[in-house]
Formats: structure tokens, sequence, C-alpha cells
């Protein structure tokens, strides 16, 4: 699954959005969003997905659970 960031929990400080290793985070008027399509949850990067660990609200990047699970190659 990929992740997804909840809007009503971001405060736009875009702590995330240079964390990301797949540059599947984009910005758009202050509103983030993860683009599932590139979103690989960090696996092969890191231990834990960057945008989690970089984002100073909890519960802030979740799981999308409309996204199958990502599989690498």
């Amino acid at each position: 699954m990929a992740y997804m960031i909840k809007e009503s929990s971001c405060t736009g400080c875009s702590a995330c959005l240079s964390e990301c290793p797949n540059k599947a985070i984009s910005e758009s008027n202050f509103e983030f969003a993860i683009d599932p399509e590139k979103c690989t949850e960090c696996i092969g990067f890191f231990d834990a997905p960057q945008c989690v660990a970089a984002c100073p609200i909890p519960k802030t990047c979740v799981i999308n659970p409309n996204v199958p699970r990502y599989q690498a190659a």
C-alpha cells in the first residue's frame, strides 16, 4: 500500500517533501499529496517510510487502504 497525507492533519510545513526518495510527494497551493504510483513505502531505501519519520504531526502520513501493497521487483 502506498502512503497518503491526511489533509485534515497536514499543516503544510513541507518537512516530508524533500525526504521522499521517490519524489512521490507534491505540493499545490500548500496542499501536499503522495502519488501512489511513485510511492514504494521507502522499501529498498529505508527501514521506515520517510514521510512518516519527517512529519511533525503524528498519523498525518498514513497507509492508503485503496492502493495495493508495494511489491519490490
